[in-house]
C-alpha cells in the first residue's frame, strides 16, 4: 500500500506503523526450521517487483530479503515507524479525523497521532499468541513442548524423537526439515489433509526470464501462474471427486509400495474446502520413503511422562512435542476502534470490495485471497485505493463511507472456509454479502476488470464534502499519520 501511495500519489503524506522491531511480519516472526511460502513467489510477490530467485517456492529468508529490497527500492524505510503499536483508533465525524492511540513498545510511552484515512494492513493473524488446545496430562510430559509461532532459537532436535501435532501447512513444512537430523519425526493428525507435491523450481518461469529478460519474463510467468492456480482451484471445486483421485494418485506415486494412502492422505472433505498444502519436490513423501518420518492418524487420549498415549492405547515416545495446532485470528491487529464514541464490533460490519467496512468512514481494511496468493488482491486494492483518493480530491470530498442498501442481504464471515482457525474466529471477524460489491471475490481476473475498469462511484459508496470546520480541524490536528 505504501508503494502505491508513494508512486501514484507522491503528494500525499503517509506513515506505516509497525509494532515489531523490524519489517517482515510473518517472515520475521516465524523462525521454525524449513519455514517457506505455500504459494509461488511469482504471484505471492508483487506485480511491480519481479521475483528473481530460481526457486518459486521460497524459504523465509529469501522472502524477507525480497521484502527488504522492496522497501529500499521504493524509499519506504523513511515512512516506517518501528515499535509503534496501535492500541486504539477513534473516528470523529465532527472533525473528520482518526485519532490513533499509539504505544512505543520499546519505551512504553503512549501518545496520539491523527489521520484523515486509516489503513488496516495488519492481516488477520494474532502474532503474540498461537492456538494450542488443552491436552489432557500435558503437565506430566517431561520433554519439551513448543509451538511453531514461538520456536526457541536454542532448541536442539538433533537425534531426538519429535512428534508434531497437526496436519496443516506448518506440520507439512516442519516434518521434512526436522527429519533431516532428528532421530525420527511423527506427524500426529486427527484427520488427513490434502497435500500436493509441486516442483520447488518453476522450469518454465526460469526459462522465460532467461529468454525474455527478468521484467517481461516475470510478467508472463505471473499471468500463467494466476491462470494455473485459479484453474486448479476451479477444477477442485467443480469436480471434487476427480480432483480427489488426482491428488491421491500423486501421493501414492511418491509413497512406499503398500503404504496405507487412504488412512493418512484421504481427508473426509472435498479438495479446497480447506486450503491445499504444498510439498516442494515432494519433500514430505521422500522423508516417509526413507523412514525418517511417519504419519499417525488418531485421537490423543493423554500426554504421558514420555510422550503421547492415543485413543487406541498405542503410545508415541517423544523427546519434543510440537503443537502445530494453528493460529489465533483477530481484526485490526488487536486495536480497539470506535466510531463517534461507539465501539466497533467487526461482525457488525460488511466488507466492501475487500477494501472498506460498512459504517466505518475513511478506513481501508484490506482483504486478500485465500484460494490463491493473498497479495494478488492487495495489489489491485492498492491501485483502487489511490483512484478513490484522487476522486475525492477532485470533487472536494473529505469523507468516504459505505452502507449496505439491503439490510436483509444474506451474510457469512469474510473469511470463508472450513479450517479450524477460520471457524473459531468467525464470530470476531467482519462479514461479507452474497453480491458485489459486498461479496469477497475469489477470481483475480474478474476483480482486475471490476476494480480497474469500473468507476469508483457506486450507489452504496457515499461521500461528504469538506466543510470549513473540517479543514480547520485538519490543520489543527496536523498530518502525522496516513493521509
Amino acid at each position: 500500500m505504501g508503494r502505491y501511495l508513494r508512486t501514484l500519489l507522491p503528494h500525499k503524506s503517509f506513515t506505516i506503523l509497525e509494532a515489531r522491531a523490524d519489517l517482515g511480519g510473518t517472515w520475521d516472526l516465524f523462525r521454525y526450521p524449513g519455514i517457506r511460502s505455500d504459494s509461488d513467489l511469482h504471484t505471492f510477490g508483487y506485480e511491480f517487483k519481479p521475483w528473481r530467485g530460481e526457486e518459486s517456492i521460497a524459504d523465509g529468508d529469501q522472502i524477507l530479503s525480497y521484502l527488504r529490497e522492496t522497501v529500499r527500492e521504493n524509499r519506504l524505510e523513511e515512512s516506517i515507524r518501528y515499535h509503534h503499536r496501535v492500541v486504539g483508533a477513534a473516528w470523529s465525524s465532527e472533525q473528520a479525523l482518526w485519532t490513533l492511540r499509539v504505544e512505543r513498545r520499546d519505551t512504553g510511552e503512549q501518545f496520539d497521532l491523527t489521520a484523515t484515512w486509516l489503513v488496516s494492513a495488519a492481516g488477520y493473524y494474532r502474532y503474540d499468541e498461537g492456538y494450542t488446545p488443552e491436552f489432557p496430562g500435558r503437565q506430566r510430559f517431561t520433554g519439551t513442548v513448543v509451538h511453531p509461532q514461538h520456536w526457541p532459537e536454542d532448541l536442539d532436535y538433533h537425534g531426538k524423537r519429535v512428534v508434531i501435532i497437526g496436519s496443516g501447512a506448518t506440520a507439512v513444512t516442519l516434518a521434512p526439515a526436522l527429519a533431516a537430523t532428528a532421530a525420527h519425526v511423527t506427524i500426529l493428525q486427527r484427520t488427513p489433509t490434502y497435500i500436493l507435491p509441486m516442483p520447488k523450481k518453476d522450469a518454465i518461469a526460469n526459462a522465460l526470464k532467461r529468454v525474455l529478460g527478468v521484467e517481461r519474463g516475470h510478467a508472463l510467468t505471473r499471468r500463467m501462474s494466476i491462470t494455473r492456480d485459479w484453474a486448479l482451484w476451479a477444477f477442485c471445486r467443480k469436480y471434487p471427486t476427480a480432483a480427489r483421485r488426482v491428488i491421491r494418485s500423486a501421493n501414492a506415486a511418491r509413497l512406499p509400495e503398500g503404504y496405507p494412502v487412504d488412512e493418512h492422505f484421504n481427508p473426509p472433505y472435498h479438495p479446497w474446502d480447506q486450503r491445499l498444502c504444498v510439498a516442494p519436490d515432494g519433500d514430505l513423501f521422500e522423508s516417509i520413503r526413507r523412514g525418517d518420518a511417519s504419519i499417525v492418524t488418531e485421537q490423543i487420549a493423554t500426554f504421558t511422562e514420555n510422550g503421547i498415549r492415543l485413543a487406541s492405547g498405542r503410545e508415541l515416545d517423544a523427546d519434543i512435542v510440537v503443537t502445530a495446532t494453528g493460529l489465533n485470528l483477530q481484526s485490526f491487529g488487536g486495536a480497539q476502534l470506535t466510531v463517534d464514541g461507539q465501539a466497533l464490533n467487526p461482525p457488525d460490519t460488511v466488507a466492501y470490495k475487500g477494501l472498506m467496512l460498512s459504517g466505518v468512514p475513511n478506513m481501508a481494511y484490506v482483504v486478500g485471497y485465500t484460494n490463491i496468493s493473498w497479495t494478488l488482491k492487495i495489489g489491485l486494492l492498492g491501485e483502487y485505493f489511490c483512484r478513490l483518493l484522487v476522486h475525492m480530491d477532485s470533487h472536494g470530498y473529505r469523507v468516504a463511507r459505505v452502507e449496505v442498501a439491503d439490510p436483509a442481504m444474506p451474510m457469512r464471515p469474510v473469511l470463508d472456509g472450513a479450517a479450524g482457525y477460520v471457524q473459531r474466529a468467525a464470530p470476531y471477524l467482519p462479514r461479507q454479502g452474497n453480491r458485489k460489491p459486498w461479496l469477497t471475490s475469489s477470481h483475480y481476473r474478474d476483480d482486475a476488470r471490476f476494480l480497474r475498469g469500473h468507476s469508483v462511484v457506486d450507489p452504496e459508496l457515499h461521500f461528504d464534502p469538506a466543510s470549513d470546520q473540517n479543514v480547520a480541524a485538519g490543520r489543527a490536528f496536523g498530518n502525522e499519520a496516513p493521509q
